[in-house]
């Protein structure tokens, strides 16, 4: 009988001591429910531990294969370059592994779930759906792509669940930004606004969202503003999860590159084209003298 792949969670990272907490407790419990198939998770920067330490737990346990599943919701940097890099790397420092590399989690239709679930749990069960606007904020980023889908999964939510409407924010790096989605919320005549974090874990950036929420709140006082939670470790997110390491097994996986922008020249965006994606060491990366060679971004993203 072969021995399946071992699965290998890449997370951010946070320098919020409870986000990666929660990020180590998810690993264990991924290895709860698979309790005969190997799991370990490192970051990528921030948080302890390292993404090499990680891999070199699993090489410690005579793991030899493994699939790399990215604990993101976009496909950014992080899960476009940094960790496919960091990947190539280990697999310089380890001669003889192998490993496939998965899909970032979502829009899936589980996490849409999980969030009308936060939704729900936020709002006043008396509240006509029809008169809630919703304002779904990611993180951000330099990527266009990656804002992109944060404006996919607005509109997936949106369909179908009969709210005024779902608009989309950002806390970093790319406009609109929380403020300026309040402001447009209210222009349209939203007068009932939810504000929903499009975050797995809590965090530094969840909580900036929070605290900007309710500071525009404080300065509008004629409207209703509520703060939902963030995704959090659901069963939804913990079988997303399975689900991404079985397809990464199980297939040739291929990112979808139509808007990649280090494949396609984007409008203001040329210059990425090409360009060789390097590891991000990480701080308590106790191999960083290991300089791996650059890592060229492929249309694949696999390996």
């Amino acid at each position: 009988m072969t021995t399946p792949p071992a699965l290998l969670i890449a997370g951010h990272g946070t320098r919020d001591d409870a986000g990666a907490e929660a990020f180590r407790a998810f690993v264990r419990e991924l290895g709860r429910r698979r309790p005969g198939l190997p799991v370990a998770g490192g970051f990528i920067e921030l948080s302890p531990p390292p993404l090499g330490e990680a891999v070199a737990e699993l090489v410690g346990r005579g793991v030899r294969r493994f699939a790399a599943v990215p604990l993101m919701l976009v496909s950014a940097g992080h899960a476009k370059g940094d960790i496919p890099a960091a990947l190539a790397r280990e697999k310089e420092r380890h001669p003889g592994v192998s490993y496939t590399y998965g899909r970032p989690l979502g829009p899936h239709p589980a996490l849409l779930r999980v969030l009308e679930r936060r939704l729900a749990e936020a709002v006043d069960p008396s509240w006509d759906p029809a008169e809630v606007t919703v304002l779904l904020v990611g993180r951000g980023s330099t990527d266009p792509d990656a804002n992109a889908e944060v404006f996919k999964a607005a509109r997936l939510l949106w369909e179908g669940r009969g709210y005024a409407g779902v608009e989309t924010a950002f806390v970093s790096l790319a406009k609109p930004d929380v403020p300026s989605g309040l402001d447009r919320c209210a222009r349209l005549g939203a007068r009932r606004i939810v504000v929903l974090p499009y975050f797995l874990f809590t965090g530094i950036l969840p909580d900036r969202v929070r605290t900007q929420t309710e500071e525009w709140a404080a300065a509008h006082p004629d409207a209703e503003v509520l703060s939902a939670d963030v995704i959090g470790p659901e069963p939804e997110l913990l079988d997303l999860v399975l689900e991404r390491y079985e397809e990464a097994v199980k297939g040739d996986l291929r990112m979808n590159c139509d808007s990649c922008v280090y494949r396609i020249a984007l409008p203001g965006f040329e210059d990425k084209v090409g360009l060789p994606q390097q590891p991000h060491f990480h701080p308590d990366d106790d191999g960083h003298h290991h300089h791996g060679h650059g890592h060229t971004h492929s249309h694949s993203h696999a390996h």
